[in-house]
């Protein structure tokens, strides 16, 4: 846990108890602060050791004297009335991750890379943690993925160099952000996304953009880099497709800024294994390629896949596995790379127009179920092919969560291949 002088005998609101709430508790009781925490939901409050820790909602009681009202990233500023209510008492509203920054001071000599963009941060954040853990030098994620950066505990030098906080980033925690000079700064790409939650594009984009603004001279800024100039991926087996040769070449430059060694950077490339459900390689058989992209719930995140896995010279080898709760009407980005689809396996509530809308392009197989269309892929599979599971929907039809979903796919496969008499599809159970 991350613990600092900067916050004691100071008082703090903390609303909402999820895990990045719960940790800026404990870190800001630890540190010597006075704490009021809130959730709506009984079981989180439940939670918050109440010997050192008012509860009360910030709504309704007097904030006059309290340092700042912490807030999830889930929280939509734009409506939520805690932003009003703060702005009455001259409170700024903050996260965890502007508590991580004014904790700085207090750390073990460090460094901090932050990376934003609408698509890619989690693959480039892992992929950079990697890059660090491959050449032996302290290092740890935290922001939007993996455990709570306050949760963490500091990281020490060592001989290979000080500590690097690797932290994913996105627009809702920037905006909550005000003092993260980051020692690396990373833009991958803006696209429009979360419009929501912003007056338009350019508000979006400008949000993202304040992560360079919150930089001293002279430190690294690493803007949009485009995969498209046909770097060679073809040692880096979880690194493919031009989607991920964006993620490479940001992390390559991020590598760089850090002064980690060629050598070093080009074996961490080597043996990346990917995020667990993004384009994860779960097994090869019989030279069949399985590969779960279950995190793809929408077409713009399906696509990459697709582009990845390009005909050969005896045609298209992708059986892709589609379907399930739509969130769009029609095959959107999926639509130009349709010529890589050897086959479509269509599953879930979305099946029946998915069907539709590829088999004027590739012949298909009305599955229904992920297990049968995990059968039906494998049986006709040949050697050099893909089965994809990359769903371009979401999971909620038939599964807990895209996790669930990938998980299922990767037992499926494991049993099928093994024996393909095997009959798994009977304990394939809807939530």
């Amino acid at each position: 846990m991350i613990v600092s002088p900067a916050f004691a005998g100071k008082r703090y609101a903390v609303l909402g108890l999820a895990r990045s709430g719960l940790a800026a508790v404990e870190s800001l009781v630890a540190s010597g602060a006075r704490v009021t925490a809130w959730d709506r939901q009984d079981h989180a409050r439940a939670k918050v050791d109440t010997a050192n820790v008012l509860l009360a909602d910030p709504l309704e009681i007097d904030l006059t004297g309290y340092d700042g009202v912490v807030v999830s990233p889930g929280v939509p500023l734009n409506t939520h009335p805690i932003a009003a209510r703060a702005a009455q008492f001259g409170v700024p509203v903050i996260g965890d991750i502007e508590l991580f920054a004014q904790a700085r001071a207090a750390l073990p000599p460090h460094k901090v890379v932050g990376i934003t963009g609408t698509n890619g941060k989690s693959t480039t954040t892992a992929l950079v943690h990697h890059i660090l853990q491959t050449a032996q030098v302290p290092s740890t994620m935290g922001g939007n993925i993996g455990l709570p950066i306050l949760a963490q505990d500091p990281l020490a030098p060592n001989e290979n160099g000080v500590g690097v906080y690797v932290l994913e980033l996105s627009s809702y925690q920037i905006d909550l952000t005000y003092t993260l000079d980051c020692d690396v700064a990373v833009l991958l790409n803006v696209t429009p996304d979360h419009l929501d939650r912003y007056d338009g594009f350019e508000a979006y984009r400008q949000s993202k953009m304040r992560l360079f603004a919150m930089q001293s001279p002279g430190r690294a800024a690493i803007m949009p880099i485009s995969g498209e100039s046909r770097i060679d991926q073809s040692g880096w087996p979880s690194l493919q497709g031009p989607h991920n040769a964006g993620n490479a070449l940001a992390a390559m430059e991020i590598a760089r800024a850090l002064r980690i060694p060629e050598a070093t950077l080009a074996t961490a490339l080597r043996t990346f294994t990917g995020l667990p459900h993004r384009m994860e390689r779960v097994a090869t058989h019989g030279g069949v390629l399985f590969v779960n992209d279950s995190k793809a719930t929408n077409t713009d995140s399906a696509a990459p896949a697709l582009a990845a896995f390009p005909p050969q010279s005896d045609g298209p080898r992708i059986h892709w596995i589609v379907g399930g709760l739509p969130k769009e009407d029609g095959l959107g980005a999926c639509a130009p790379h349709l010529g890589n689809v050897k086959a479509a396996y269509t599953i879930g509530e979305a099946g029946p127009r998915f069907a539709q809308l590829i088999e004027p392009h590739a012949p298909v197989v009305r599955a229904e179920m992920l297990c049968e269309a995990t059968r039906r892929a494998i049986a006709a599979a040949a050697p050099g092919d893909v089965v994809l599971l990359s769903p371009a929907c979401a999971s909620f039809d038939q599964f807990k969560d895209y996790e669930q979903r990938g998980e299922r796919f990767r037992q499926f496969v494991a049993v099928l291949t093994e024996d393909p008499a095997a009959d798994p599809c009977k304990q394939e159970a809807l939530v």
